[in-house]
């Protein structure tokens, strides 16, 4: 096994700050895990979990030890009258695995197109995007305690998914035995069930519109792909081109009275009713209209065609990124009452 020292992570992470790993090490399966684990003086450092680098911001050097996850494979585990049951390895990239299981003939995912990160990422921060989550197609994972090696199986109840969020996100409780497992294991693979018949999901606004614009009153699964393609990149940039983190706050939602509120303040805000009554406000709206959209602070800005999306100019540090992130807070805060959380990790 393999221990690199002083590892520039600038081209691990999707907002390509520069900083370094004091130590990394390379995970391509369980049994390497448990091998680091079971070295006395690795196994005893703080450890963090590195996959696609899409959803943090690093603010220095990273001091513990990095796991950078390489697991890879995928596979259809099982095939009932229900659903395709299909696995893949937590370092599979995410966009790749969506279109392999198109190729597959295993449709389910295609409104998750093109967002950047791997696999294990994904149930982490419950991906989603075009009215499709990643807890709506989920069967269950495989993971490892980084205390005691254990490897263990969570289902969809047990990752207790929200709104961008898991299990994986929050601490245990220190009074309790609860399941709070953030820093506390490694995803090493994920299983998804993919639903039998097939139905797409259309009640977004922009593939309503290519659906019209096409002349497609039933697309098919691939055509889904495609239009997500085409929307995200048209307004999102490419993280190859562009560093950043994709939305960089979560749309924050409040009840339908503070709407009513903020409503008669401002007219064109835009929302979107849920089910239990509340309501999901848009952020880059917010930021937008509090003027944000294609400023910058140092080399930090955000993102001309989305204000959602806060991008590196060039060389922008860790820091500049989060002076930019909290004076959006603030601006967001004085104006509407609302505070702003951002979704990735700051490290």
């Amino acid at each position: 096994m393999l221990v690199e020292k002083n590892v520039p992570l600038q081209a691990l992470n999707s907002f390509h700050i520069v900083a370094k790993a004091h130590q990394l090490v390379r995970v391509a399966s369980q049994a390497d895990v448990q091998t680091v684990l079971a070295s006395g003086e690795l196994g005893a450092q703080p450890k963090f979990v590195l996959g696609g680098g899409s959803n943090i911001v690093l603010t220095g050097d990273v001091k513990p030890l990095v796991l950078k996850v390489e697991i890879m494979g995928r596979r259809l585990v099982q095939e009932t009258a229900r659903a395709f049951v299909v696995e893949a390895g937590a370092g599979e990239d995410w966009h790749d695995f969506v279109h392999w299981t198109l190729q597959q003939g295993y449709a389910g995912l295609e409104n998750l197109a093109l967002i950047p990160g791997t696999v294990g990422a994904a149930p982490v921060q419950n991906i989603g995007a075009y009215g499709v989550e990643l807890q709506d197609r989920f069967d269950s994972l495989d993971a490892i305690d980084l205390q005691t090696g254990r490897i263990f199986t969570l289902n969809a109840a047990q990752c207790a998914f929200g709104y961008r969020d898991s299990v994986f996100k929050h601490a245990a409780p220190t009074t309790t035995r609860g399941l709070g497992l953030a820093g506390r294991s490694l995803i090493t693979q994920v299983r998804f069930s993919l639903p039998k018949p097939w139905k797409p999901v259309l009640g977004y606004a922009d593939l309503e519109r290519r659906m019209a614009e096409e002349n497609v009153p039933a697309p098919t699964p691939q055509q889904i792909f495609d239009w997500v393609c085409d929307i995200r990149r048209a307004k999102l940039p490419d993280p190859a081109l562009i560093g950043n983190a994709g939305s960089f706050f979560k749309n924050p939602t409040v009840t339908a009275e503070q709407c009513v509120d903020i409503i008669a303040r401002d007219p064109k805000i835009v929302y979107y009713p849920l089910l239990d009554g509340s309501i999901k406000l848009a952020a880059g709206w917010l930021i937008d209209a509090c003027g944000w959209k294609g400023k910058t602070v140092g080399h930090a800005g955000v993102y001309e065609k989305q204000a959602l999306v806060l991008v590196n100019r060039g060389d922008a540090t860790g820091g500049e990124v989060m002076t930019l992130a909290k004076a959006i807070q603030t601006s967001v805060y004085e104006r509407f009452g609302i505070l702003l959380e951002p979704e990735p990790v700051v490290v």
